[in-house]
């Protein structure tokens, strides 16, 4: 990302309202979130007791990361909400709502058809469910047994793989791996349902496998060809149709700001009508992605909000947040402030990285956003250690609300300017890890047996951690009687870090383990005190006489 670039895909959007009909849901007042009647956030109002949140105690986060659904996603437009709490207070026949919202949706992003479903990647499962099925269906209550089935298989390329592709195996289809233009057209054949990739690097104009590159490919093959934009900007057109495009995924609760629980599937009619007809209400494979008329209608409100809404403004505004952060910590020696205007579609707003040398003022990156992200109020952003040495802090503007940046500054500006001394080294260790452990990890509900082969040097062992399926690497630190290490299983699309933390006294070690996303478990380990068997190994002196 270079500094400072111009705002860029802004142009890509239609003048304010020019395509919103007398029929728009959001027609009537609302109040905006530039509003004067919004109030700016304080710290006094953001550690209110009677946040609705602290009251059943969990404390909120301000929201300095971007659109991560595991804080939340995006914060609702006024206007989202206004249309959902519209939408609580009467029933309706939901394939009639589908059918008016798949066309009110054509005629605000000028596709063809449009579907909103219960988040981005559920979309992904509906529109392989449509593409396998055809929209036959006896074909649909049969998934994911795909026996007898004509349309099986999937291709992506290998840089598309990514863990939010559950939604298409789901189905039960042969994902087939591409890496070439050539293993793409050897790789299409009668069984082939769909394409599915993602927008990034290697999906733009001039890469091999870029989106024109396989549409060109698909399109004479009349293959759809799906690409997954879930955190991208909304254009209008969307500019993946005029590269080839036979569907676009959105994801509701990322940019767009609509319903956290709603994505935004847009394309080809036929298609996502399969699509819907594999979505909840109807039973299926789907009917345990429900998506309710209040995110149906909130959807399509976001939609039409995102065309009137000011973006200059709002990047404006980000930049102001980002510069009132910047001057208050400016003054800290040894940290460096540089803003970042980001220029592609994804995750697209201004970020503020605050970098140091963490030599000098003795703390990294990763230790100040523990600081900020477990102490009140709490503050969520992200760290980053260099090769070079440099720590860093990220500041993302996208979802942070006025009045935030202030509580932002003041809080970075007290954890920087601290006086922090060395830390001290490491201690003896009180245990020789050397050898083979037996462990045991106790899940929620299961537990599994494993094994650890550990080699120590000093301070710092290594070895190998044998798990349920596999054996990987281990390395950490023994510091006294306290132990850290960690072992990452790495399978195609899916990644799961195991962080231990714990205590060894003697032939024992215990403690626990973070799961990242996948939360906690404990484990006990006992050493395995038996010597590996010896035995003289006797050399044939050629063929053998038998077999």
């Amino acid at each position: 990302m270079k500094r400072r670039n111009v705002i860029k895909g802004l142009a890509l959007l239609p003048v304010a309202g020019s395509i919103i009909s007398q029929k728009s849901v959001v027609a009537s007042p609302i109040t905006h979130a530039n509003s004067v009647n919004i109030l700016p956030v304080t710290e006094a109002s953001f550690m209110a007791d009677t946040n609705i949140f602290r009251r059943i105690g969990v404390e909120p986060v301000i929201n300095c990361m971007g659109t991560y659904t595991i804080i939340g996603g995006s914060i609702e437009r006024p206007a989202v909400r206004e249309a959902m709490e519209a939408a609580a207070h009467n029933f309706v026949q939901y394939d009639e709502l589908a059918d008016a919202i798949g066309q009110r949706l054509a005629d605000l992003t000028g596709a063809e058809w449009g579907m909103v479903s219960a988040g981005c990647a559920a979309g992904l499962k509906h529109i392989t469910a449509a593409c396998v099925t055809g929209g036959n269906p006896e074909k649909l209550i049969r998934i994911p047994d795909l026996t007898g089935f004509d349309k099986t298989e999937v291709i992506i390329p290998r840089y598309s793989r990514n863990a939010y592709d559950h939604g298409i195996r789901n189905i039960g289809v042969t994902i087939v791996h591409v890496s070439t233009p050539e293993e793409l057209e050897n790789a299409i054949n009668s069984k082939t349902a769909m394409i599915y990739l993602t927008a990034g690097s290697q999906s733009e104009a001039g890469q091999p496998l870029s989106l024109e590159a396989i549409s060109a490919i698909a399109k004479p093959k009349n293959i759809p060809v799906l690409i997954d934009v879930a955190a991208q900007n909304l254009t209008i057109p969307p500019v993946h149709f005029k590269r080839g495009a036979t569907l676009v995924a959105y994801s509701g609760g990322k940019a767009i700001c609509g319903p956290q629980c709603a994505g935004l599937m847009l394309g080809d009619k036929s298609i996502l009508m399969s699509a819907w007809q594999a979505s909840s209400p109807h039973h299926g494979p789907g009917r345990d992605n429900k998506v309710g008329r209040e995110e149906m209608i909130g959807m399509m409100a976001a939609v039409e909000d995102w065309i009137k809404r000011d973006h200059a403004g709002d990047w404006k505004k980000w930049l102001s947040w980002l510069d009132t952060i910047s001057k208050k910590i400016s003054g800290i020696d040894g940290i460096k402030a540089t803003i970042t205007e980001p220029t592609g579609l994804s995750n697209k707003s201004p970020v503020l990285k605050v970098s140091w040398d963490p030599a000098k003022l003795h703390v990294t990156g990763f230790e100040i956003a523990e600081e900020l992200g477990r102490n009140k109020p709490r503050i969520a952003l992200a760290a980053r250690d260099e090769s070079d040495g440099i720590t860093s802090v990220n500041i993302t503007t996208g979802q942070m609300q006025a009045g935030e940046e202030k509580i932002i500054a003041e809080r970075l500006y007290e954890v920087l300017s601290k006086n922090r001394q060395a830390k001290p080294e490491m201690s003896a260790p009180a245990a020789n890890l050397n050898g083979t452990w037996d462990v045991s990890i106790k899940f929620f509900s299961s537990t599994s047996q494993h094994s650890f082969t550990i080699v120590q040097d000093g301070n710092w062992f290594s070895g190998t951690h044998k798990a349920d399926f596999d054996t990987r690497n281990l390395s950490g630190t023994i510091d006294g009687g306290q132990i850290k290490f960690e072992s990452t299983i790495r399978i195609i699309a899916d990644n799961i870090n195991y962080l231990f933390q714990g205590t060894v006294n003697g032939d024992t070690m215990s403690g626990d383990i973070h799961l990242g996303e996948y939360r906690t478990a404990k484990f006990t380990a006992i050493r395995n005190s038996a010597k590996p068997a010896r035995k003289r190994i006797q050399i044939p002196g050629g063929p053998p006489l038998a077999t």
